[in-house]
Parts: C-alpha cells; structure tokens; sequence
C-alpha cells in the first residue's frame, strides 16, 4: 500500500445503501495503492469494521472508521477535532447520512422529528463549514450532497424531510455557485426511490399505497459518484426521476401538493 495519501474522502451514513456503495466508488479511483483514505463514518460499527475491511482487501486503500451518531448536536464537532488531532485534512465530503419518517406532521413524535433535522439539515451544514475551509487553501477538493427528488416538491404524509431535502438542494446550488472557479466542487446527488433501508425506517411494517421501481444503491452511486467527478452541480439518476421533476415545473403547486399527497398514502 502507498503511504502517500493523495486524496481523503469522508462518507456519513456510510454502513449501508448509497453511502455503502460511495465509500467503494470513491476506493475504486485509486485501486493498487496509489494512495486514497476513506473514513466511514455511522452509528453502527460493525457494519463499518466489515466495509472498511474490504476496502483495504479489494482496493487496497486506507479505510478509518468513525462511530458517530450525528442526531446528537456535538458528533459533527467531535468528528472534526478528531481528524484535526491526527492531522487528517479531508478533500472529499460526502454527506449521505440521513432518514425520513412517514406519517401527518402532528402525529409524528417531535423528538424524532428534530432529530431528522439534526441528522439531514443541521449535521450535514456543520460538517461542510468545518472542512470547507481547507478545501478552498488548497484549491481542491468537494462536497457532495446526497438529497433526493423531495427536495423539489412539498410532502405532505412526510412534511419535515421533504422540507430537509430541499434545504440541501438549495444549500447545495448556491454554495456550488459561491465556490464557482475556487478549485472546489459541489453536487446535489438527487436520487427517487432506491432499494435500501430507507423505507423500512420512514414506514416501518406499513406498506404505500403507491410503490414507485426502485433504483438499486449501486446505481445510484455510480451516477452520483461520476457525476461529482465532473463538476455536475445537480446530479438526478434515472430518467423517470428527471421526468418527475420536469413535470413538476409544468403543474400548479397545488397539483403538486395533492400528487405528493397521494403517492404518500398508506395502504389501510
């Protein structure tokens, strides 16, 4: 393995789905020891220990791993100190860590609710103002945003993280625009819906009244991943989820409101 580290790149929510798979793309570009770290960071650490293992066995690259549970306020910090203290300078953030509750706003627990704020909104600006900085001395680097087609649109039957998602593609578009020619890229990676736990943990056992096809994780990271590479500011895998969002451009708000709704159902 080279010692020489020529890129660092850390992934949040990195022990399954989108996140999972980013942490292999990214280890893919330097495959044979031309001298990548990747630090995976989420809540479950034995999920991290076995990827960071076949990191270092298929693409031999170096693969830290980092438990942290970023719904608390002060894990954003305590990651940022800590790679300071080692004296890691990241180049790559790769904030995929997030989930989303499905049910009518005021029946949701608040608690829960604050934390999916925490985790998708909250976490993931922290984490870009703390590394940022050094990615613009040095010219290079990026940020990329894992948020979703329901940054585009209103979700009733999951109210607070469509409101998150559009947070990040926002967030994400005007910081591409204030960093423009800086040396440092930034990507909104906007998938619909793809084949990982997310649903599990938004719905529990209930099941939708409408199940849209499934992207698979890998697919989407491929896209996400190639895309950030070439500098794409917002980046939507999959035609049917470009058509989605083009066709939201063309219907009145309202239409779109009671579409989302719909879609949104739980079967009784």
């Amino acid at each position: 393995m080279n010692d020489k580290i020529s890129e660092t790149v850390l992934i949040t929510g990195a022990s399954s789905g989108i996140g999972l798979e980013l942490a292999r793309r990214f280890a893919a570009d330097y495959f044979s020891g031309s001298g990548c770290r990747v630090i995976l960071v989420a809540r479950n650490s034995p999920a991290l220990e076995k990827l960071a293992e076949e990191l270092r066995r298929e693409y031999e690259v170096q693969a830290t791993v980092l438990t942290a549970d970023l719904s608390l306020p002060e894990s954003p910090k305590k990651i940022f100190s800590e790679l300071q203290a080692a004296n890691v300078h990241v180049d790559v953030l790769v904030n995929n860590a997030g989930f989303g509750l499905h049910g009518e706003f005021v029946e949701l627990d608040l608690r829960r609710q604050m934390e999916m704020i925490q985790v998708n909104v909250a976490a993931l600006t922290e984490l870009t103002r703390l590394f940022l900085p050094g990615m613009i001395r040095c010219q290079r680097g990026g940020i990329l945003n894992v948020g979703s087609v329901a940054g585009f649109v209103p979700g009733p039957n999951m109210a607070v993280y469509f409101a998150t998602k559009a947070f990040v593609q926002s967030f994400t578009e005007a910081l591409a625009e204030e960093l423009a020619g800086m040396g440092v890229t930034v990507t909104a990676l906007c998938p619909g819906p793809t084949a990982t736990n997310f649903s599990q943990v938004a719905r529990g056992q209930r099941t939708p009244k409408f199940q849209a096809p499934k992207m698979s994780a890998e697919t989407v990271a491929r896209y996400g991943h190639r895309a950030f590479r070439r500098g794409k500011v917002v980046a939507v895998p999959g035609f049917g989820n470009h058509f989605l969002i083009f066709s939201t451009r063309i219907a009145s708000r309202r239409q779109v409101r009671k579409a989302v709704k719909s879609l949104n159902k739980i079967k009784e």
